[in-house]
């Protein structure tokens, strides 16, 4: 058997080509206007270097914020162009309002223009090109999953609709199969006795092994495994590739070996972490107070037209090693919303008032939460704090729920920037994936990318 090689780009590989190339065409597209010679605005050479790199951060941090670097949407040229615009407009905005490092205002206004128009439109064509080109079928993932019939449904949809570039070709069952064995029709399935052919004609790249019990694998797939790992064939474990491509972590396929899926980051007892964590804490506490301070004249009017009640409320949530404290937000139900008992919150909720729903979804009702991280109750990023009641629920029905607690609650999380609102217990396992991985992979750099999507939830309305 001879491997054919197929060109594939990683989740990882893509988005630093997206950041380097946007990097690339804005600066050539720079250089391409100083050789006009009336340009005089931003120049290409050592005297303006501060200048190009500023240029260059904002593009970065404000191209994370505004999702130009979210390959779902990288892949669709109608929300590519908007973030496209959006992010420039941002850029050159906050480009002339930092003259201290950036360029003067130059005589003729209109070479911002030319400066605006150059960044879009170099940006635009090199995405253009990636999403005819990188994004079409010759550079998909081709691969094979070899696994038990139970665990093939939940991943191929994970899978799917996470990286539309990993393509995911059929299966072989590696279980013993009978006439009475339950058959899975989503996917093509493919004989175990054509292992290897199969490896050869659909132009595999990547065989994923999905299996709860490496002891069922029947002898002749587990020999032909073997086989391929010896070619250097790229081979590997299903719940390795669900916490790369997914970020988070598969509780659902953990089993009694639950240990080995749990290294929890060294951030959690790194003292330097911590030091620099808390102190982020009561910066951007103290900044959100003061701004909560400056708009509740809006907010108490908003709330005496269109909540009409108490403006707080304070509600037992679980923190920290599951030890209880009250926490602090701006009412966004009707009073006495759970006259009838404790239920869960659903999307288009009835009991959330008009002026709670604008709370909700720009995220202001959070304010007053900034009082429990100064207490040290709380912390900015962490696991969203759940209530004691819904805690001891979904403690019964998921495993390691409670393992969330290791660590302080937080006002926004790893969870919240990536789902939408939980309200049952599907939701809640998948919250829990988000949350467990954030324990495990805790870091500044992760710290970061939460803060700056967190930006883009508030930008983009999406607040629940």
């Amino acid at each position: 058997m001879t491997k054919k090689k197929g060109i594939h780009f990683e989740v990882s590989e893509r988005k630093i080509l997206l950041r380097i190339m946007d990097l690339a065409m804005v600066f050539l597209a720079i250089y391409g206007l100083n050789l006009y010679p009336k340009f005089e605005y931003l120049g290409f050479d050592s005297e303006n270097i501060v200048s190009l790199v500023l240029l260059g951060i904002y593009i970065l941090i404000f191209g994370t914020i505004f999702e130009l670097y979210d390959l779902q949407k990288a892949s669709k040229l109608d929300t590519t162009f908007r973030n496209i615009v959006i992010t420039t407009s941002t850029v050159v905005l906050f480009y002339l309002l930092t003259p201290v490092l950036s360029p003067y205002l130059p005589e003729e206004r209109i070479q911002i223009v030319y400066f605006y128009l150059a960044i879009i439109i170099s940006i635009l064509l090199w995405r253009l090109f990636y999403i005819n080109l990188i994004e079409s079928p010759r550079f998909y993932k081709r691969v094979l999953i070899v696994g038990e019939i139970s665990n093939i449904d939940g991943l191929v949809k994970a899978l799917n609709a996470k990286d539309p570039n990993y393509k995911i070709v059929g299966f072989i069952n590696s279980e013993v199969s009978t006439p009475d064995s339950v058959k899975f029709k989503g996917l093509k399935e493919f004989s175990a006795q054509d292992f290897l052919d199969v490896i050869e004609r659909e132009r595999i790249s990547e065989v994923l092994v999905a299996s709860f019990n490496s002891e069922a694998i029947i002898a002749e797939v587990y020999h032909d495994l073997m086989l391929l790992l010896e070619r250097g064939f790229k081979i590997r474990e299903y719940t390795q590739v669900y916490e790369e491509l997914l970020h988070r972590v598969p509780i659902q396929f953990v089993g009694k070996d639950f240990y080995k899926y749990f290294p929890f980051s060294r951030s959690n007892e790194n003292k330097l972490y911590i030091f620099f964590q808390r102190t982020f804490d009561i910066i951007i506490s103290v900044v959100g107070l003061v701004l909560g301070i400056l708009i509740l004249p809006l907010i108490l009017i908003g709330n005496l037209v269109g909540n009409k009640g108490p403006l707080f409320y304070t509600q037992e949530r679980i923190g920290r090693n599951g030890k209880p404290f009250r926490i602090i937000k701006l009412r966004t139900m009707i009073v006495n919303a759970e006259i009838d008992g404790v239920k869960w919150a659903k999307k288009n909720d009835k009991r959330v008032t008009a002026f709670g729903k604008f709370l909700r979804r720009s995220r202001l009702d959070e304010i007053p939460q900034f009082f429990n991280v100064l207490k040290g109750d709380m912390s900015i990023i962490g696991p969203r704090p759940e209530r004691p009641f819904f805690v001891n629920e979904l403690a019964r029905i998921i495993p390691f729920y409670e393992t969330r607690h290791i660590i302080k609650p937080g006002l926004t999380g790893w969870a919240q920037v990536n789902t939408r609102y939980g309200g049952s217990i599907d939701d809640s396992l998948t919250k829990l994936q988000y949350d467990l991985y954030y324990i495990k992979h805790r870091s500044v750099f992760l710290d970061f990318s939460i803060s700056i999507k967190t930006l883009s939830t508030i930008l983009y309305y999406r607040g629940q």
